[in-house]
């Protein structure tokens, strides 16, 4: 009795997820037709269910799996709505647990279809086998790449990294003073603690990478991307008055808390939704700047120049030093 409640139950529950129960009883040995994508594959449940027993077309079959088997077509095969080119590598990794594909078949889309039917063993090999594949110029530079390029380069050589892909590589507490980025991709990569001093980052693409304390004296970053960046406890402050240029940089929800920011160009930099809460910006440049909904509270902005910039919205509260009307009049 008790387990007819717990079944009960259990109906219940996928009924209510908008599932409705699996209450066919298929034996492991018994043969299926599957009509994927008008093309007929016959197979046993024992290949659907034992090598991945978690996928969609696991749950099919099983009993508790919670899902009902689809319609079926005029000759009794289960209808698939998917793409038969790629199911075939699919199936047939089910039968006997290696991967096997013709060279003519995008292994892109067969890793879609592996995605969609749940049968995560082959999703990893796939991801692994796809970045193996990958041509080498394409490849994002790793630290170890980097690392052995700053070693083998001399100390009085400008080390150059224009339009190198460096995309998500860990490059935290790297020294990189003097070093050309211009156009180079490091989105989401790991620059925490590191030191950019006299970089070029112009139009450098660095969305939703981390810089949290990053040293960043006087870096030309003209344009660049920094939509969604952790620059958190960064110093952008020359001590022999040379500005960091950010002019018209994307910083668009970034994180710039408890920076020191002193005379830095934002010059019709976009700030919107940004967090600059009790950042020194003493002297800095934001004229024309879009600080839109952006939180200064906290911040020290004696003698900056706002003019022209948009402060609609902007959090203004707990400033150390009072905003003077001249500051953001044309």
């Amino acid at each position: 009795m008790e387990s007819d409640g717990a079944e009960k139950n259990t109906n219940g529950v996928l009924a209510a997820c908008g599932e409705k129960p699996n209450t066919h009883i298929f034996p492991s040995n018994k043969w299926v037709k599957l009509n994927v994508g008008g093309k007929i594959y016959t197979t046993t449940i024992d290949t659907l269910v034992g090598r991945e027993p978690d996928s969609m077309l696991a749950r099919m079959f099983l009993q508790d799996g919670g899902m009902m088997p689809s319609e079926k077509d005029e000759q009794g095969a289960y209808l698939i709505d998917r793409s038969a080119r790629y199911f075939e590598p699919i199936i047939n990794y089910l039968r006997h647990g290696e991967f096997v594909c013709d060279k003519h078949i995008s292994l892109k889309g067969v890793l879609e279809e592996a995605r969609f039917f749940g049968i995560y063993s082959l999703v990893t090999h796939l991801e692994e086998k796809l970045e193996q594949e990958q041509p080498l110029d394409d490849r994002p530079l790793t630290r170890i790449d980097v690392i052995k390029a700053i070693i083998q380069t001399s100390a009085i050589t400008e080390l150059r990294f224009q339009g190198v892909n460096l995309a998500g590589a860990d490059l935290r507490k790297l020294d990189f003073r003097n070093i050309n980025f211009k156009y180079a991709n490091m989105s989401r990569c790991n620059l925490s603690h590191t030191n950019l001093n006299y970089c070029c980052l112009e139009r450098a693409d660095l969305q939703y990478a981390n810089l949290e304390c990053a040293q960043l004296v006087s870096v030309r970053g003209l344009c660049a991307n920094m939509e969604g960046a952790n620059l958190r406890g960064c110093n952008f402050e020359d001590p022999t008055g040379v500005r960091t240029n950010l002019e018209g940089v994307n910083l668009k929800g970034a994180c710039l808390e408890s920076s020191n920011m002193a005379g830095v160009n934002l010059r019709v930099a976009n700030l919107k939704n940004a967090n600059m809460k009790n950042c020194n910006l003493r002297g800095a440049l934001l004229a024309g700047a879009d600080l839109e909904r952006c939180n200064l509270s906290g911040s020290d902005l004696q003698e900056a120049n706002l003019r022209g910039a948009n402060l609609k919205d902007a959090e203004l509260t707990l400033m150390v030093t009072p905003l003077h009307m001249s500051q953001a009049i044309r």
